[in-house]
């Protein structure tokens, strides 16, 4: 980013956001190695905890990732038993996915790691820091979901 044609002297807050996206993926997928899972997954997993009886392009939105990526995830996590495929009671023709209970362990296994990594993520601020810090990315983010991209 450029102003009256000089270069700023600090990174700009995406490139600081990316970087940090990065950081959290890296060292999630070291947690998830010994599981034979990745970040991605384990987020669709995440998201299907908190949600049952999403759609593969709903699980997809909520997880960030394209529908076609989601298609693949969904695949692999059903042959590793770790979500399973349905049709929906009140529509026939809609096809739903939830954990399963070896899902819903996975989950349990990493949950206290996890946490310790967001810990650990936030462990420079002091106080209510950590909390703004939260309110802020969320509040950030419904500001770029509000509206499609140029």
């Amino acid at each position: 980013m450029r102003h009256h044609g000089r270069v700023p002297t600090t990174p700009s807050l995406l490139y600081l956001i990316k970087q940090l996206e990065l950081a959290v993926r890296a060292r999630l997928e070291d947690i998830l190695r010994p599981e034979g899972i990745t970040a991605l997954q384990y987020t669709a997993l995440t998201v299907l905890e908190r949600h049952p009886g999403l759609t593969t392009a709903e699980l997809a939105r909520n997880s960030f990732v394209t529908d076609q990526t989601m298609a693949g995830m969904v695949t692999a996590l059903e042959a590793r038993d770790l979500i399973s495929r349905h049709t929906h009671d009140g529509d026939r023709r809609r096809r739903v996915i939830e954990l399963t209970p070896a899902g819903q362990r996975v989950l349990d296994r990493f949950r206290d790691e996890v946490a310790a990594l967001e810990e650990s993520a936030v462990s420079g601020l002091r106080g209510e820091e950590a909390a703004a810090f939260r309110r802020y990315v969320r509040v950030c983010h419904a500001a770029l979901a509000e509206r499609p991209p140029h």
